[in-house]
């Protein structure tokens, strides 16, 4: 009798099992299929626009590629990044050869000035001195088995008062650690890494502390006399045209820019993104911000997570993620 309660107990518990495993099965199919029609929706939806915008959010965040590779070729993604974003800029900058005559009381002067727009805040910080911008770069370059390190920490090495991350680096998987640059790096005049015939958009300070972007080689650069140079871009204004803006202008994400005033003054603007208080901005977002404060040339630099501004050993934008800042291999810094 008990033998036959055991069995029956055991059956029922069976029973409840597959029911159980069941629903669970059915939830996960009903949530995959929801959130597969949801995306749908906003990728192929009736508003070919916002379609458009969120592709360019998207491509421009860790996985969003592999997600939007799910509805569309690469063919068709090359098409819409073309046709909503900047185009690149044919020219360099040229109007480099003077000296800024900045006046003795204001060569001390730092503003910080809360930025924001209908879809992101952020912070700029002017700089009105240019000799007081150097780059800060990971020393251990050469060994590419050690990390970047975070913007704070080139802060702190150079007993600097503030920064920003500057160029890019290799990032497979969204999981690069900093410890390769992307492109082209020089510091204090000299190639640090890349190639002299590496070609990319260069954004970096020459000796007149003048910004200089365009698109060359790593021996261009230094013929032109950079001293501090990362690799990244688009370039957004040069020699104070700005650059074609198609469509959408770009997605909305976090975002870190550089440049650089008639004055001789510095715009280093970091935008927050990807949080309920700030989507983020589009690259004509901040082509806009360059130009309200009096920009002659400025350039993108890496943004997404690794957007930061630090000033007085804090940081003092909202960055992406909850744990802390990415590792980086370079950082414009502010002496």
């Amino acid at each position: 009798m008990a033998e036959k309660q055991r069995r029956k107990k055991k059956s029922h518990f069976r029973q409840f099992l597959r029911k159980a495993l069941l629903v669970i099965l059915s939830f996960g199919l009903l949530f995959a299929l929801t959130g597969y029609l949801v995306l749908f929706l906003l990728f192929k939806g009736p508003s070919p626009t916002f379609s458009a915008l969120i592709i360019n959010t998207f491509m421009e965040t860790r996985r969003g590629p592999k997600v939007i590779r799910l509805f569309y070729s690469d063919d068709e993604i090359d098409e819409i990044m073309n046709k909503n974003g900047v185009q690149e800029a044919d020219n360099v900058t040229v109007d480099n050869d003077y000296d800024f005559n900045i006046p003795e009381d204001e060569k001390d002067d730092i503003k910080i000035i809360d930025v924001s727009g209908s879809t992101f805040q952020g912070k700029l910080m002017i700089v009105r001195d240019p000799s007081r911008i150097e780059l800060g770069v990971n020393v251990l370059m050469p060994d590419y088995n050690r990390n970047g390190f975070q913007v704070q920490d080139y802060v702190t090495e150079a007993g600097a008062i503030g920064g920003i991350n500057a160029g890019g680096f290799d990032d497979p998987g969204g999981m690069g650690d900093g410890s390769i640059p992307q492109g082209v790096v020089i510091k204090d005049g000299e190639l640090v890494s890349g190639h002299l015939t590496d070609w990319g958009t260069v954004i970096g300070f020459n000796e007149k502390n003048h910004l200089v972007v365009g698109n060359m080689t790593g021996s261009q650069a230094l013929e032109w006399g950079l001293q501090n140079a990362v690799t990244f871009g688009p370039v957004l204004i040069v020699d104070g045209e700005t650059v074609t803006i198609t469509g959408t202008g770009g997605g909305f994400n976090p975002r870190t820019v550089i440049g650089q005033a008639y004055d001789g003054s510095v715009l280093l603007l970091v935008i927050d993104g990807r949080q309920t208080t700030s989507l983020g901005a589009s690259l004509e977002d901040c082509v806009k911000i360059m130009l309200q404060y009096g920009a002659m040339n400025a350039a993108n630099l890496d943004g997404g997570s690794s957007s930061v501004m630090i000033y007085q050993d804090k940081i003092i934008n909202h960055i992406v993620s909850m744990r802390s800042d990415r590792t980086v291999p370079t950082a414009w810094l502010v002496k």
